[in-house]
């Protein structure tokens, strides 16, 4: 099991170095073995002073581990010490890393980050799926973000019954028994949570409040969470029910969507309604090691992995994996235009619990094994059979083909153990890295982090692998989204990060959860080395369009969403004021003969999109599309007032939008 005695609280700024300290002093002979052998680690200097979350931060959930209260006293004669052992309430359930340098070139190392800041599981319980906002605060684009966090059941399920032996400490119990409750630890029920809790942690000071309750969840939690930063809403994919939850931005539950009813008929399947079961803990036939009597909803109407792409919102369905999808309003309601993407197609039927799209179009699909839940904590997923995937659409579409995808997808080479099927179904996308494992924030999606278990275990490799520190690393691997298999497999192109930094556990399987990255796609667009001490320039002024020479842009375009509407295609922009003159109106001109853009002036609210029109193109058609932003007061005073103007590219769609 992993560790069962200690605990780590959160890190406040003022302690970290007195942290790192203490870390390297918990694993002094494997960093005297590291530096012999001269092996890297990521510089604490690179670690946040201000704030959690930075550019590039890595978020990830797993168990917190346990811990036998009162071990230094000793159990009375034939007590079994796993009757004893509760979750450890001051550990972390979700950390976030640094890993913004990690050291040197990949070579299949561990990389020691700086001290990650910490959420144990006192504050949030048991968490499996994590995102971020987008940073938004009073309606002002703050460029921190908060974090989510959605309680889960992919950790087990823990219930005691009060007192009976006196010991101060209550019963475990492997069934359901009358006056069960869950283990402390285990929802957080003790600091306002459930077993449909969304928590908040605010990326800036770190405080946890509770963010959404979804109340009629009996107990199998939620399977994972995507953020729409169109509309500022959240989408939850409820195990209990099944249904997609659509959450406010101020955490009220809006309404939601029913794959098992409203989904399944689009491909004329029967509908599959909830069968109403529920996790009963009182119940004689709950069983804690079997997920069958925990009151997940049905298979085929399951719902892990949700994510945000185009518009649409991406969904997968059951242990034989399908992705759906269904479209997202211009008010950001369900569509109700459900469509089948595509069947996965793997070496085992395994649950996909995190999707991911990079900014070529790509879909990365991370699977988990089957649910289990060993009474004495050391395994809660079969693991060691789940992939990591990558789709992207035929070009041009095969008519012989049922789906718009791809039939056979690459696949990555996850951890060391034979077969390199490590993965426990976390995700996402990340900066690139130069050679030296440094961030290189113009490659916006060059890299692909997901998380695993026993990830530099291989006795055959051994030798090799000693080089690079422990075996019994149970966290994230990172790797260039290149290189797919069969290039490194074994992995040796990669790096790997330990989610709690205890290496004496290699046979716990699951213990690792969900990953999250803030990527703000800037590319350090309008950044300006000559400056001194490096900087922005101010904005451009009138009349040159584009601004001449090569002085960086002033306006960057963080992202394009494109949308279909009965008037056509429609493009939302979110933009960044790189030189704050505090802009709020957008002036388009089309320069690409033939395609118009309208409106050809608009004024938005700080962080909405500017939305525009597109006539005239072809499906997939890239043209340059001029802009002018302005403060509308400064406008409105007449004259000569400053504007900063760029052009972009806009790269349209593949699909032309039905009639």
């Amino acid at each position: 099991m992993r560790r069962n005695s200690g605990s780590t609280a959160s890190i406040p700024c003022g302690t970290r170095g007195d942290h790192f300290r203490k870390s390297l002093a918990t694993t002094s002979g494997f960093l005297a073995l590291a530096m012999a052998a001269g092996l890297w680690f990521a510089s604490p200097l690179h670690a946040q002073e201000t704030q959690i979350v930075q550019p590039g931060s890595m978020a990830v959930t797993g168990f917190s581990g346990t811990i036998i209260p009162g071990i230094e006293e000793g159990l009375p004669p034939g007590v079994d010490p796993v009757d004893e052992t509760f979750i450890d309430q001051d550990r972390a359930t979700l950390r976030v890393f640094d890993v913004s340098a990690l050291g040197g070139p990949a070579a299949g190392q561990l990389v020691f980050t700086p001290p990650p800041f910490e959420v144990p599981a006192g504050q949030i319980g048991q968490v499996f799926g994590v995102k971020y906002d987008d940073g938004i605060r009073d309606g002002v684009p703050s460029g921190v973000p908060n974090i989510y966090a959605a309680a889960s059941s992919l950790h087990g399920i823990r219930i005691v019954t009060p007192d009976e032996d006196a010991d101060g400490r209550p019963e475990r119990q492997r069934r359901g028994a009358e006056g069960a409750t869950f283990m402390e630890g285990q929802f957080a029920e003790e600091n306002g949570g459930s077993p449909g809790a969304i928590w908040k942690i605010d990326g800036i000071s770190g405080a946890v409040t509770l963010f959404a309750t979804i109340d009629t969840n009996s107990g199998p939690g939620i399977g994972n969470l995507a953020f729409d930063k169109a509309h500022r809403q959240f989408f939850a994919s409820d195990l209990d029910t099944g249904l997609i939850h659509r959450i406010g931005i101020d955490g009220a539950l809006i309404d939601t969507f029913d794959h098992g009813v409203a989904g399944r008929p689009a491909r004329g399947l029967a509908e599959a309604a909830d069968d109403g079961a529920v996790m009963d803990i009182e119940g004689a036939a709950f069983d804690s090691e079997d997920p069958d009597t925990w009151g997940y909803t049905q298979d085929e109407r399951r719902v892990w992995g949700v994510a945000v792409h185009g518009g649409r919102l991406y969904y997968a369905v059951g242990e034989k994996a399908e992705v759906w999808s269904i479209g997202i309003a211009r008010d950001g309601t369900f569509a109700g235009d459900p469509r089948w993407e595509l069947t996965v197609t793997a070496e085992e039927d395994d649950a996909v619990t995190d999707i991911a799209f990079d900014n070529r179009g790509f879909m990365y699909l991370a699977q988990r094994g089957k649910i289990e839940n060993r009474y004495d904590y050391s395994q809660f997923a079969d693991s060691g059979k789940g992939e990591v995937l990558r789709y992207w659409r035929e070009s041009p579409d095969d008519p012989a083909t049922e789906s718009i995808w791809v039939e056979a997808p690459e696949t990555y080479a996850v951890g060391f153990p034979e077969g390199h099927r490590q993965s426990a179904g976390g995700i996402d996308l990340q900066y690139g890295y130069d050679a030296q494992g440094n961030f290189n924030r113009n490659a916006c999606a060059d890299t692909l982090v997901k998380t695993g278990d026993r990830l530099r275990d291989n006795p055959a490799l051994a030798d090799r692998l000693a080089a690079g520190g422990p075996l019994a690393v149970h966290g994230v691997q990172i790797t260039s989204t290149s290189l797919v298999r069969p290039a490194n497999e074994p992995p040796f192109g990669s790096w790997f990060v330990d989610f709690d930094s205890f290496y004496e556990d290699p046979e716990v399987k699951g213990h690792v959860g969900d990953v999250e990255v803030w990527r703000p796609c800037d590319g350090r667009a309008g950044w300006y080395e000559d400056v001194p001490g490096g900087g922005f320039l101010p904005p451009f002024w009138p009349p040159e369009f584009p601004p001449p020479g090569n002085t960086p842009p002033c306006l960057d375009v963080e992202a394009v969403e494109y949308f279909c509407t009965p008037a056509g295609l429609e493009a939302d922009m979110y933009l960044r004021d790189v030189a704050g003159i505090g802009g709020d109106s957008l002036k388009a001109q089309s320069l690409a003969p033939g395609i118009g853009v309208s409106p050809l002036q608009q004024t938005q609210p700080a962080g909405a999109p500017y939305t525009l029109g597109i006539a005239g193109h072809l499906p997939g058609e890239a043209f340059d599309v001029g802009l002018c932003f302005y403060k509308q007061s400064d406008a409105d005073k007449g004259g000569y007032y400053p504007c900063c103007k760029v052009n972009v590219t806009l790269e349209t769609p593949p699909l032309a939008c039905e009639p």
